[in-house]
């Protein structure tokens, strides 16, 4: 009896690890995906005419110039930061890594890596991460409020 339940235990964790495990061809489609988002990613940070200063005697046209140079630089920043995500991501398919959440290492869903194929964390992770970067206040800094 004991050798048909150690079966029965190794046939549920055989059939859990194929539901769970990434196939080749997942993989192969999000490595694509990823290079593809590499190459976008690249071509855009080549252009960075929008961030020169422009000089104009018309303090308008000045005014105007720097919420474009603002905005073209927050877009560069965020597309740096992607860009950056992106090649982690691609680090993480040669390792063997990828689809693994880094915080907690259990797998990140289909659907997830399908809507944001370069996260490197689970939902529930980066849904905690969110929480705590959007915390005013940390629990280090209330202890020093408490101190005064």
């Amino acid at each position: 009896m004991e050798e048909a339940q150690r079966q029965a235990a190794l046939a549920v964790r055989l059939v859990h690890e194929v539901n769970t495990a990434m196939t080749k061809i997942e993989l192969n489609r999000f490595q694509h995906a990823l290079k593809k988002k590499l190459a976008d990613l690249e071509d855009g940070n080549r252009n960075r005419g929008a961030i020169a200063i422009e000089t104009s005697p018309d303090e308008m046209d000045r005014i105007q110039h720097g919420q474009e140079r603002d905005l073209a630089i927050g877009a560069l920043d965020r597309d740096s930061r992607l860009l950056g995500e992106v090649r982690a991501a691609l680090i993480r398919i040669d390792a063997r890594t990828y689809g693994i959440c880094i915080d907690c290492e259990e797998d990140i869903s289909m659907k997830r890596l399908t809507a944001v194929p370069w996260t490197a964390s689970c939902i529930t992770c980066a849904q905690a991460a969110d929480c705590v970067a959007s915390e005013p206040w940390s629990a280090s800094q209330e202890l020093l409020v408490g101190t005064r």
